[in-house]
């Protein structure tokens, strides 16, 4: 009977052993794929550099992780990504900063307008103090922020006349991102702002829906707004950034070993990425003029006056802790 005891147990050994080295060769040869979207077109830099992003974490997580990159808003528009990234339903993203506050208001400190006086500036704060307590209010709702991208600062494009002062906006139906703070600036500078999806926004322009946009130089180029779109009031009215994010689930589901690859990937083509929107910038001029339309520079000071009062109004939904913080990135 003790015999048959002992060979019990050592068979029951020797199974738990098997299926310990079944799991632990399944867990070593085990795959994750991450499918991040963007609305943008697949020239833009953040496709770009987001399929260079993709390529390096293959290769130096060994094929464990892959990434596979929707362009054009293929996994919807930046609302819809940011609600599914909360649930595991969207596994990851590249998405303007400001289109966060659909989840956050406090996001909108980023897109403030006139807020930095240099895409540097901006650069500093996202990659200091003000960029970690941002990522922080992310990361409560469930969204892990990898790195700072760029979107650019943003100008004004429309088919009516050029905008030099405020007052040219009177009357303009211009398509703005739909937050908070973008319908706020519009409506302070005079023109008629209203929300839109940036994938219905081509046909609007065309059809007349909406006089005017605002985006930066190079979406209004891999976008052909040229063709909808005759003037460029060059506003710079907003600095805007770009979040390479995933859904939390998906980042907890990766070992520390692959999520380091994955951090360092991301804020390496993150500087990849911004140098790209810098590259571009003075291109996009010569390449929108080529395709026949008109720029103009814009009386600043008056633009930056009309404005003031959204800071003041908005204090209160920062909060004293995130103004402190931003009123330091910028001096």
């Amino acid at each position: 009977m003790t015999h048959i005891f002992t060979l019990r147990n050592r068979l029951s050994a020797g199974l738990v052993a098997l299926s310990a080295l079944a799991l632990s060769a399944g867990i070593a040869s085990a795959e994750t794929t991450i499918r991040i979207g963007h609305v943008l077109a697949d020239t833009h830099s953040w496709h770009v550099a987001a399929q260079g992003f993709a390529a390096d974490v293959a290769e130096k997580t060994e094929g464990r992780v892959k990434i596979e990159i929707f362009a054009g808003g293929q996994l919807g528009n930046e609302k819809d990504m940011i609600e599914g990234l909360q649930f595991g339903a969207v596994q990851g993203g590249v998405i303007g900063g400001g289109s966060f506050q659909s989840i956050e208001p406090k996001m909108g400190i980023i897109e403030m307008p006139y807020a930095w006086a240099s895409r540097e500036q901006a650069f500093a704060a996202l990659d200091g103090d003000l960029g970690a307590h941002l990522a922080g209010l992310l990361d409560g709702k469930g969204v892990k922020l990898l790195a700072w991208w760029e979107n650019g600062y943003r100008n004004v494009t429309n088919s009516k006349r050029p905008i030099t002062t405020p007052a040219d906006l009177a009357g303009l139906k211009i398509r703005v991102t739909p937050d908070k703070v973008r319908l706020a600036t519009f409506e302070a500078l005079g023109a008629q702002p209203a929300p839109l999806a940036f994938g219905e926004l081509y046909s609007a322009l065309q059809q007349g829906v909406f006089d005017a946009q605002e985006n930066p130089l190079a979406i209004i180029h891999s976008s052909s707004f040229f063709e909808v779109q005759k003037y460029v009031s060059m506003t710079n009215h907003v600095w805007g950034s770009a979040a390479l994010v995933v859904s939390s689930i998906t980042w907890n589901s990766l070992s520390p070993e692959d999520q380091a690859v994955v951090q360092a990937a991301a804020m390496a083509w993150g500087e990849k990425q911004r140098q790209m929107v810098a590259d571009s910038d003075a291109e996009m001029v010569e390449k929108l003029k080529a395709a026949g339309m008109a720029f103009n520079e814009v009386d600043r000071d008056a633009f930056v006056a009309a404005v003031q009062p959204i800071w003041e109004s908005e204090a209160a939904t920062f909060g004293p802790e995130l103004m402190g913080l931003m009123e330091s990135a910028r001096k």
